[in-house]
């Protein structure tokens, strides 16, 4: 009897640990956080949607994010050893069989993208593959070759808010380009702040980031110019009757400050590394105050009205 109740709660331990794993192949930060920016699109369009219909946008869109993450830590499994953030996660940890995630991965993508696309509309499907493609064929590989890679992965990281759009209204227009094209250019010098501070363990892994390609100094002119076209783009949103003066004087005055930032690092000189780890650090946590800020004043001046 003692052996079978061990066996019995050995098998209990085994399945907890294999669901917390396939949980953190789903990346659930980033997948929450994308869940935010896609009920976002979904609460500013215009139109009215069903309970089922914004469900399935969700799950949808939840699943479809799940799938390309998932299916990333399998193809980044052996450069994930080489990272501090990233060595513990199930693969590169040895806790998971890597044919594991790739069912789990591809499972998760057939579910999705069909959901999405038969019970939300079949743009909103489309975008949802378009994303999880460009993601896992085109970024993930391209980052072992070249740092414009960042440019890719942010086509599928600034879709989510443009699907929430297009769920409710079945077209594109232009206030869900312009959720798109803000947070296109929010996580290009967020990413590139990443890359300053961790240029060491992204070269150790093998993954091609500009500081280490193409030095210090145009990352930063980078980051400068993708903070400063953030401003006028992020403000596009007044003009089209989507956003009032609330949101206009919070998220112009952060994007100033955001910028102002970004262009503070041009002065620090290439060869002061402390200096730039500083700057880019503060860069870094300076994007994560920006965009919640953004939102917060977007959802505060549309209830405001």
């Amino acid at each position: 009897m003692q052996a079978t109740h061990d066996a019995a709660g050995a098998d209990a331990t085994g399945r907890g640990s294999l669901l917390r794993d396939l949980v953190a192949l789903t990346k659930p930060r980033i997948t929450l956080m994308v869940l935010i920016t896609t009920a976002g699109g979904l609460w500013l369009a215009p139109g009215e949607m069903t309970l089922l219909a914004i469900a399935a946008t969700l799950i949808g869109t939840a699943a479809v994010v799940s799938s390309a993450n998932a299916l990333n830590c399998w193809m980044e499994r052996d450069s994930d050893k080489h990272m501090a953030r990233t060595k513990r996660r199930p693969l590169p940890a040895g806790r998971m069989e890597p044919h594991v995630a790739l069912r789990f991965g591809l499972a998760l993508g057939a579910f999705s993208v069909p959901l999405l696309a038969l019970a939300v509309n079949p743009l909103t499907g489309l975008l949802a593959a378009i994303a999880l493609v460009s993601y896992v064929w085109i970024y993930t590989p391209m980052k072992q070759v070249s740092p414009a890679a960042l440019l890719v992965g942010s086509v599928p990281g600034a879709m989510p808010p443009l699907m929430g759009w297009t769920a409710a209204t079945g077209s594109l227009e232009a206030p869900g380009i312009v959720l798109f094209g803000i947070l296109f250019l929010w996580q290009l010098p967020h990413f590139l702040a990443i890359a300053m501070f961790r240029q060491g363990e992204y070269t150790r892994a093998g993954i091609k980031v500009m500081p280490a390609v193409r030095g210090v100094a145009r990352t930063k002119l980078h980051a400068a110019m993708y903070a400063g076209a953030l401003v006028p783009v992020s403000l596009m949103l007044v003009p089209l009757g989507i956003a009032g003066a609330i949101y206009l004087t919070v998220v112009g005055l952060a994007g100033v400050v955001f910028a102002v930032m970004c262009i503070r690092g041009l002065r620090i000189a290439e060869q002061d590394r402390e200096a730039s780890h500083r700057w880019a650090r503060a860069v870094f946590f300076a994007s994560l105050v920006y965009l919640p800020l953004l939102f917060a004043a977007l959802a505060i001046d549309v209830a405001a009205r």
